[in-house]
């Protein structure tokens, strides 16, 4: 049976019966990469992302972990097939990369690997995954040299067999080879799955009816989208907002426009040139952020496929903050994501009021420890701990904002205590919801996070924070979230822009911006009341 014909006889139910598995797939996928891996950042703050494509390497599904991790998805199938022959692909080859210039990524420490799946010995699609490796650390972020090992898309794995040349290549450059070499066991892992499910269901349904599905699972999401913004009224509707962090000495002025013609939609972005700073966005994690949020806001029920995306066009100036060109670093580029994210929610806002909430902290607050094992069976032996930290999340217009999220294009997280302590040289002190962080309101916003902590070994630390200067927004008469910030114990020496040592005995506070409320605030209103968090 022909393709063609295949999609002619398929029934609704057939296709949503399809639909659901691959979904599937990529959740299991997503759990085998989690209870595999290694490193905390992923077994335990999950910070990995799982996808199926076509053989095109259009997005047949993602997983519902991390919207900006779609970034470093959507040109990676595309820049594989440019770079090798199809032909020449064989079953168990694995392909490896994470630049943001000629490996499809959006930083570097988002390490994808790809594995053709073949049905009767053709290749019929792809499964992808992606882990954040943390790593790379204690660099300057002037441009992309100083982030660490870029990787275009070459083979890890050739038809089953291990380049175990390519694999030294990339341990030899790492700061943590142990942990970096389990974490690509655990991919590895993940993608047999993602193989071998995708062939079951072949097998089960048919190749040909299977493929058919995914054609029409791409049509079905086009035609949700353009329903849905169909719906909303036409009209052009414009939002300015700033981004700040500690990089910056001044805030930088952000706007987008959102146009709605019928059943297409449009985002023009204003933004200064790219900076030597690692706060750049690549494109795709421009692209990655706008399908996240214009999704949410339109119909979130929208399939997460390459179909989502056919009526949505976005324009950036290239060579700007949020469409950079080589070499400008990205690695803080979620911070960048957060921001766009909440300036198109502005925008809308002005037209939807109803289905958008008010600012959320507009962060991915990020501490990152690193250093030498001083004593025990690990002496002598490197170390990093990333965190990100949620802060307050925007009141909506019936209810009040969440307290301690991660929001928008990041959705890990945090770190238990328990394993902070039991795996690295720190203690964590103190860990609550911060007082009169959350922007008052009808509806108040979320509250932000403080986190204190102690180190019990000399360590080097670099925090990242977002709305240090500027403030989250209120919608309808709200008030606006708190700053974030941070302290260090009076004997600590000062840090540079976030960045500085800690010696043994000192300690860091980090405290995570709140959330804009909704509505003006009724007069007999309580204030927030202080909250442990769990």
């Amino acid at each position: 049976m022909t393709q063609q014909a295949t999609t002619h006889a398929l029934d609704p139910i057939t296709v949503e019966v399809i639909g659901a598995a691959l979904s599937s797939i990529v959740e299991e996928t997503g759990e085998a990469l989690v209870r595999a891996s290694y490193s905390t950042n992923i077994k335990e703050r999950r910070d990995c992302s799982t996808a199926l494509f076509d053989r095109e390497g259009r997005t047949l599904c993602q997983a519902e972990h991390i919207p900006v991790h779609l970034g470093s998805f959507l040109d990676f199938i595309p820049m594989v097939l440019a770079d090798h022959d199809p032909a020449e692909m064989q079953p168990g080859d694995v392909f490896v990369g994470n630049d943001a210039y000629r490996g499809g990524g959006t930083h570097l420490p988002d390490i994808v690997l790809a594995e053709p799946i073949f049905v009767d010995g053709e290749l019929v699609a792809w499964t992808v995954n992606l882990a954040h490796h943390s790593d790379f650390v204690d660099r300057a972020h002037a441009h992309i040299y100083q982030e660490g090992l870029r990787i275009p898309p070459i083979r890890l794995y050739r038809a089953g067999k291990l380049q175990k040349d390519v694999q030294e290549l990339i341990l030899l450059n790492c700061q943590v080879p142990r942990e970096r070499l389990s974490d690509l066991r655990a991919q590895m892992a993940a993608n047999r799955v993602g193989v071998q499910r995708f062939q079951e269901l072949c097998e089960r349904h048919s190749l040909d009816t299977v493929l058919a599905s995914g054609e029409a699972l791409l049509d079905y999401a086009e035609r949700k989208m353009r329903a849905g913004i169909k719906a909303l009224p036409d009209g052009s509707w414009r939002f300015e907002d700033v981004f700040d962090n500690l990089d910056l000495d001044s805030p930088l002025p952000l706007a987008v426009t959102v146009t709605v013609a019928g059943d297409e939609i449009s985002l023009d972005f204003e933004a200064p040139a790219q900076l030597r700073a690692g706060i750049n966005m690549t494109r795709t994690a421009l692209l990655a952020t706008v399908y996240y949020i214009v999704k949410s806001v339109i119909d979130p029920t929208v399939l997460p496929n390459a179909g989502l995306a056919r009526p949505i066009t976005v324009n950036a100036p290239h060579g700007s903050v949020l469409n950079c060109a080589h070499p400008a670093a990205v690695n803080g580029r979620v911070q960048t994501c957060q921001r766009v994210a909440d300036l198109i929610i502005g925008a809308f806002a002005q037209a939807v009021p109803e289905r958008v909430s008010a600012c959320t902290n507009s962060s991915c607050t990020v501490a990152l420890f690193s250093g030498t094992r001083q004593s025990g069976p690990e002496e002598g032996n490197y170390w990093v701990y990333l965190e990100t930290i949620g802060g307050g999340g925007g009141a909506r217009p019936h209810a009040e904002g969440l307290d301690g999220i991660h929001v928008h294009a990041t959705n890990t997280s945090n770190l238990p205590v328990e394993a902070l302590e039991l795996e690295y040289p720190l203690l964590l002190e103190r860990y609550e919801l911060v007082d009169g962080s959350a922007g008052a309101g009808k509806f108040r916003g979320g509250m932000g996070l403080r986190r204190v902590y102690r180190a019990t070994e000399d360590c080097m630390v670099r925090v990242d924070i977002s709305r240090n200067q500027s403030r989250s927004w209120g919608l309808q008469g709200g008030g606006e979230g708190g700053h974030g910030s941070y302290a260090t114990s009076p004997e600590t020496d000062a840090f540079d822009r976030g960045a500085g040592i800690l010696r043994a005995g000192e300690w860091l506070e980090v405290v995570t911006p709140g959330g804009g409320g909704y509505g003006a605030p009724e007069e007999d209103a309580e204030p927030t009341t202080h909250l442990a968090a769990e």
